[in-house]
């Protein structure tokens, strides 16, 4: 072979090392997951929702009727990869009890005991707020959730970058449960 093919051999071989290396295209679709979110009326589910999704939460309309439906969010579970509890920090007692009943139920359910929980203490900034030490006294998580993989996050709408680290640490445990997977 001649020196001058060579020389193109290699620059083609180059070529194809650089777009290999550095031209890849668009990055691969990031892993889709399935989550349900729950918690009582006006914990602030919708606002914190929209609020990740860039949306005003001037325009979010609190959902009618849901201590109605509360019996019916088990329909929603199936399918499930994770759940987002999130509850009002700053609540009465009695409200703060029955948040503390439906996150015990849910912990405990068939369709979502083994999953990842990222519990979020809402409302942080109001001044009857209670901190996360508070909340996981009084929800008892540490005896409960043993065993079970968990976040309990300080929110508000004042914080968005808070907010999306607790869901980036819930995406950790869900790709953490991915890796698990492929390892069996």
């Amino acid at each position: 072979m001649s020196d001058l093919r060579i020389t193109e051999a290699f620059l083609y071989m180059d070529y194809l090392c650089f777009r290999a290396l550095c031209c890849k295209g668009p990055p691969p679709a990031r892993p889709e997951y399935d989550l349900v979110c729950i918690g009582l009326t006006g914990s602030g589910k919708t606002s914190l929702l929209s609020k990740l999704c860039s949306e005003s939460p001037e325009n979010v309309v609190s959902t009618t009727g849901a201590d109605n439906i509360r019996k019916y969010w088990c329909r929603y579970y199936q399918g499930s990869q994770g759940v987002i509890f999130v509850l009002d920090s700053a609540s009465s007692e009695d409200d703060l009890e029955t948040a503390r009943n439906e996150l015990h139920s849910a912990l405990q359910h068939p369709q979502l005991c083994t999953l990842p929980f990222l519990i979020l203490a809402n409302h942080q900034d109001k001044p009857a707020a209670r901190s996360v030490q508070e909340v996981k006294k009084y929800f008892e998580l540490e005896p409960l959730a043993r065993g079970k993989r968990w976040i309990l996050q300080p929110c508000s709408l004042e914080d968005v970058d808070a907010l999306k680290d607790s869901f980036s640490q819930l995406i950790n445990l869900l790709e953490e449960k991915d890796h698990e997977a492929v390892r069996m």
